[in-house]
């Protein structure tokens, strides 16, 4: 019988790599042959991933390889958040407060500048420095992150977006901030503003209001009140709306040339006198095509935007040729490219940046995606031999939130994503009243408890439970799914079905009417308000005292009509009481539903719906 074999295991393992016993290993870098090195065309490709919403690790990662030191703490920021905390929304005292540290902290919040350089700056020393501008912009934006009551969007962390960005800004004449009609302010960056009349002091900023057509002609003319107030040039607009139109446009066409086409085969027909009647239908045509021409938009356009600096906001909703109006004749200084006006576009993704220029040029020449990120380079796209487009990839700029379900809702974290549905839900319900959400989705939310207000906001359990019953929406053990409720409600809060714009400062959500109820859902909506106001409801005390203190005749062990309160039997006659009521005089010829009301029927539930059988789930 041979030696038995002494098992080394896991000890002989390490000595092995620890001292250098055994064989090289293979995934080792310092011994790969160089034609396995990645030094090809992928290796000198710029790294252009979004990096918005990293975990713990993967950040801390980023940073230390950007620093190129080694690795150092970092503090982990946690925070406990009470059940009964309404899914951790802020009460109006720690609205106020937060508010107030925000503004203390307002002129920390900035963007990253590229440093300084000139044509004797060296490549690699460029590289050097703007890594380490971006780096203290992190680390202060981490320190900002420590103060309690701070919460941050997740932005940008990918410093070759910070590069396109700046690029953009350095050759552009006006920078155009596209931001979303229902919250202008989030997607406003101040410190963008700075910086380009700190790049140079002729450039322009201009405030694009992409998806304007949610606001009325009273609501935008509250928002030019308010930017006339601080200086600053909007523009109202709506790439959907205009891409609708061209469409439409698009179809007319195709029906006047099919139109015309048969009009000029009859006049070349000379065996039908028609010729009369053709020439009049051509010179209707003509007529119409004068009256486009004579309405057109554009020479409105050009009047309201022929003062050039001294051009005033107008609450109008502009047009494709207006727009193209208004950034030929903004700028008037001396151009970064000679003869040509070259505008720069940037925002959040998803706000319409590549939608607008899309609408505008009528063609499809920028890829469009609902994913973030998708335009990876800025790119340059010539409207005319005088105008120039210039579209950045999309940036998540760091702005103040009261939470993360604010960032939900206002389409910054995507919905698919999230992870508490509660928050979002509980905010959505705050903004949006009990009535518009009943008349929208056909529901009815189930009255607040005893003792509590009843014009409160409902809760997110009250909402997601009546709207997961109506629309079926069920786990496999028939108890409502609150999650995939919640992410249909908030898809159609970000599309506008619910329709919530928020006021500019100094206008209260009453006077600005920020909530906007859509037209087919207005009568719904209007019919639950004029019932709740016309209504006068038993008061719920008055109620539970009379099945409390209802006197009852019940005896133990009883049957038949001796168990019943209120029930009598006279000759001829049949009464049956209810059981809180008190009797009533018979009548002749008076017949009961139930003549014998002590017999109970168990088998009465077999055809109700499964919604039925669990809605003691939705109080």
């Amino acid at each position: 019988m041979g030696k038995k074999k002494e098992s080394g295991g896991i000890g002989r393992s390490l000595i092995k790599d620890r001292f250098g016993g055994g064989r090289k290993k293979k995934n080792d870098d310092s011994h790969l042959h160089t034609s396995e090195l990645g030094d090809g065309y992928d290796w000198n490709r710029i790294n252009l991933k979004s990096v918005t919403d990293e975990n713990t690790l993967d950040e801390f990662l980023a940073t230390a390889e950007l620093a190129g030191t080694e690795f150092t703490a970092e503090k982990l920021n946690v925070k406990f958040v009470s059940v009964d905390n309404n899914g951790g929304l802020l009460n109006t005292e720690e609205e106020e407060k937060v508010n107030q540290i925000q503004s203390d902290h307002k002129t920390l919040l900035t963007v990253p500048r590229r440093p300084e350089w000139d044509e004797f700056t060296t490549a690699a020393e460029l590289d050097r420095k703007e890594k380490d501008s971006f780096l203290d912009w992190r680390r202060q934006l981490a320190e900002l992150q420590d103060i309690e009551g701070l919460v941050l969007t997740p932005f940008e962390k990918n410093i070759e977006f910070w590069r396109q960005l700046w690029r953009v800004i350095e050759r552009s004449d006006v920078v155009v901030q596209i931001v979303d009609a229902r919250n202008p302010l989030l997607f406003r960056c101040e410190d963008l503003e700075r910086y380009v009349k700190e790049v140079n002091e002729e450039k322009e900023n201009l405030i694009l209001v992409n998806k304007a057509d949610f606001l009325s002609d009273e609501q935008r003319q509250k928002w030019v009140e308010y930017f006339d107030s601080i200086g600053i040039y909007v523009a109202f607009w709506s790439a959907r709306l205009e891409a609708e139109k061209t469409e439409v446009n698009e179809e007319e066409d195709e029906e006047e040339g099919v139109e015309e086409e048969e009009v000029e085969k009859e006049l070349e027909n000379p065996s039908r006198n028609l010729v009369e009647e053709t020439a009049e239908r051509l010179e209707d045509l003509n007529v119409k095509e004068d009256k486009t021409e004579a309405t057109s938009p554009a020479e409105t356009t050009d009047k309201k935007a022929s003062g050039g600096l001294g051009m005033k906001n107008t609450p109008d909703l502009l047009d494709a040729d207006g727009l193209i109006a208004l950034f030929r004749n903004l700028f008037h200084g001396k151009n970064y490219t000679s003869g040509v006006t070259t505008i720069g576009l940037v925002g959040y993704p998803n706000v319409g940046k590549s939608s607008t220029i899309n609408t505008i040029i009528k063609a499809k020449k920028v890829a469009v995606s609902a994913t973030p990120g998708k335009t990876k380079h800025f790119q340059t796209i010539y409207l005319d031999t005088d105008l120039l487009l210039c579209d950045c990839p999309g940036l998540v700029m760091p702005t103040f939130v009261m939470t993360k379900a604010h960032m939900v809702l206002n389409g910054i974290l995507p919905v698919d994503q999230m992870r508490d549905y509660a928050a979002p839900t509980a905010l959505l319900c705050k903004q949006i009243g009990r009535s518009v959400l009943e008349g929208t989705y056909g529901i009815m939310l189930p009255a607040p408890p005893e003792g509590e207000d009843e014009n409160r906001p409902a809760t997110a359990h009250e909402f997601l439970g009546a709207h997961a019953c109506m629309r079926g929406y069920m786990t496999h053990k028939g108890i409502p799914d609150f999650r995939q409720s919640s992410v249909q409600v908030l898809k159609d809060y970000t599309n506008g079905k619910l329709l919530y714009c928020q006021p500019p400062p100094g206008v209260s959500d009453e006077q600005f009417k920020a909530v906007t109820v859509p037209e087919k859902f207005s009568a719904k909506v209007d019919k639950i308000n004029q019932n709740k106001a016309t209504g006068q409801p038993k008061p719920r005390s008055q109620a539970f005292d009379t099945r409390f203190f209802v006197k009852r005749d019940v005896h133990a062990g009883t049957m038949g009509v001796k168990g019943v309160v209120g029930y009598t039997r006279t000759e001829g006659f049949t009464k049956h009481c209810t059981m809180e009521g008190g009797a009533q005089a018979p009548t002749p010829g008076m017949t009961a539903v139930n003549p014998k009301p002590w017999k109970r029927h168990n088998n009465r539930k077999k055809k109700e719906k499964l919604r039925r059988l669990h809605r003691d789930l939705d109080a």
